[in-house]
């Protein structure tokens, strides 16, 4: 199995490569807020503990969204090449349980893909985003306090998987594909996928 995180802040084109990544390298997509919006709906007991939180609009606790992912992980491994994880860790903390809870399952995070954009570039696309789809969200002052959060809390996970020689930056400026094509030069020179 070869794991995978990708990285960066709103709008810096997660989404995008995580599909073509997801097609190229057959590998199962797992987006936080996805599996809880599919937990809760089907009712499950611990859907049914994250809508107790949501429906506070509390953030859900750490340990709560590791159970969560490992019930997701253990569903999905046996039909999977591996995971990209998309919207988690968003903390250290969060990178901690992930590693333990891949641990135990014999399995580790094998590389971490950040897509580095400068703010005022991610500033415009999310603003014509948010033209383009509507999404209510998408407005300078939104952006701006989600590009504050995402420094303050999120960016620091760059040094701790740098610390543990898995982070690889990408410039995420520029043609989708020559992005693209820079992830997979990173991800096919790493060591899991040649054993």
């Amino acid at each position: 199995m070869f794991n995978l995180v990708i990285f960066g802040a709103p709008g810096s084109g997660k989404g995008t490569q995580s599909k073509k990544l997801i097609d190229r390298y057959g590998l199962t997509h797992i987006s936080t807020g996805e599996v809880l919006r599919s937990q809760i709906a089907a009712g499950t007991e611990l859907g049914k503990i994250a809508d107790s939180y949501i429906s506070k609009g509390h953030l859900i606790p750490d340990d709560l969204m590791v159970d969560i992912l490992a019930s997701e992980v253990d569903r999905l491994r046996p039909t999977s090449n591996g995971f990209i994880f998309d919207g988690f860790p968003r903390t250290i903390p969060q990178a901690d349980a992930l590693k333990k809870m891949l641990e135990q399952r014999g399995e580790e995070v094998h590389s971490v893909i950040g897509l580095e954009v400068a703010d005022e570039e991610l500033m415009e696309r999310l603003i014509k985003r948010g033209a383009e789809s509507g999404r209510a969200d998408d407005n300078p002052e939104t952006i701006g306090n989600r590009l504050k959060v995402y420094h303050s809390t999120t960016s620091p996970l760059r040094d701790y998987y740098n610390k543990e020689g898995k982070y690889t930056p990408i410039h995420g400026s520029g043609q989708v594909e020559d992005i693209f094509s820079n992830i997979v030069n990173a991800i096919d020179s790493h060591p899991a996928l040649k054993a």
